[in-house]
């Protein structure tokens, strides 16, 4: 066995496949993908890339658990990289999820990006969310990015070009600007799935009222965008989308949505505005069983 990818989204493919087995001398290319969170990290995926000693391609895409530990360039090296002497291409993107003691003593994106300055395999980002005081989630990556998918977004993307990623979840408790749209379809020029969760349209303060006649005097193109999920959103969001004067979906031909909305978004599926954007939409998801009545099959023709 000279190749391996491997995508899961639990522990167990580790315990059953790998871990009562010997090293893996012939194993040149190991890639593992896991979506969903694991605390495994320290006693099943360290574990078993350690007995990888002659791959010479790694690729690690990990959502994990760690207490109150972030996973650093130092700590990479130390407990993985150093037993792969032969290793000479290595891409990752690693999302952990740390508690930590004291809010006023966390690591900066800077302090962590510092940590991989000794790791030869190519430049490293550092992001760094705060759900909480007391709970921070930081996703360190290679570039240029390999991944596909990127979860839980917010507002605050590092001005750099994802070329790879093509299904994206945006989630914040902080409203969503137009301003940040712009730079989401510049960030992500060749996204697929878009899914966005949240429940606060944005304010303008009494001097901030000609940014938002000024949002609005660009037009936002999703060129690839297959599918969008807003049903987890206020209104604002689905305006923003469906409206031309406001984004341009070409390709849109899936749509997720609470029903109740988009009928009076779309003032009961009157409105010209929208229909460019409605209107190569094939599949359209709503969050209850419904006979449509006929002006909304006139407003989505190709359903």
């Amino acid at each position: 066995m000279r190749y391996l990818h491997y995508s899961t989204d639990n522990d167990e493919f580790i315990i059953n496949a790998f871990f009562f087995q010997d090293d893996l001398p012939h194993l040149k290319c190991f890639s593992l993908t896991c979506y969903n969170g694991t605390r495994g990290y320290d006693n099943l995926i360290v574990p078993l890339l350690r007995r990888m000693s002659h791959v010479e391609e790694l690729a690690l895409y990990l959502h994990i658990f760690r207490g109150s530990t972030f996973i650093s360039g130092t700590d990479l090296d130390n407990e993985i990289l150093i037993y792969m002497p032969q290793l000479h291409m290595f891409t990752f993107y690693i999302d952990s999820i740390n508690q930590i003691a004291d809010p006023a003593i966390r690591a900066s994106a800077a302090d962590i990006e510092q940590t991989f300055k000794n790791i030869k395999y190519g430049p490293v980002v550092c992001m760094v969310d705060s759900f909480d005081s007391y709970c921070v989630r930081y996703r360190v990556f290679s570039l240029p990015t390999k991944f596909h998918r990127l979860e839980d977004i917010k507002n605050n993307i590092p001005n750099i070009v994802f070329n790879s990623v093509t299904h994206l979840k945006l989630r914040d408790t902080n409203a969503f600007k137009h301003e940040f749209f712009i730079r989401l379809a510049r960030a992500f020029p060749f996204l697929k799935s878009l899914s966005i969760s949240n429940i606060h349209r944005p304010f303008w303060r009494c001097d901030e009222r000609h940014l938002r006649d000024k949002d609005w005097c660009s037009i936002i193109e999703y060129s690839h965008l297959i599918f969008l999920d807003v049903e987890g959103v206020n209104s604002y969001y689905l305006e923003h989308f469906l409206n031309e004067t406001k984004a341009h979906l070409p390709s849109l031909t899936q749509l997720k949505v609470i029903y109740e909305v988009l009928k009076t978004v779309t003032e009961n599926f009157t409105r010209d505005d929208m229909r460019r954007n409605c209107g190569r939409v094939k599949r359209l998801i709503v969050d209850y069983p419904i006979v449509y009545p006929e002006n909304v099959y006139r407003y989505f023709p190709l359903l």
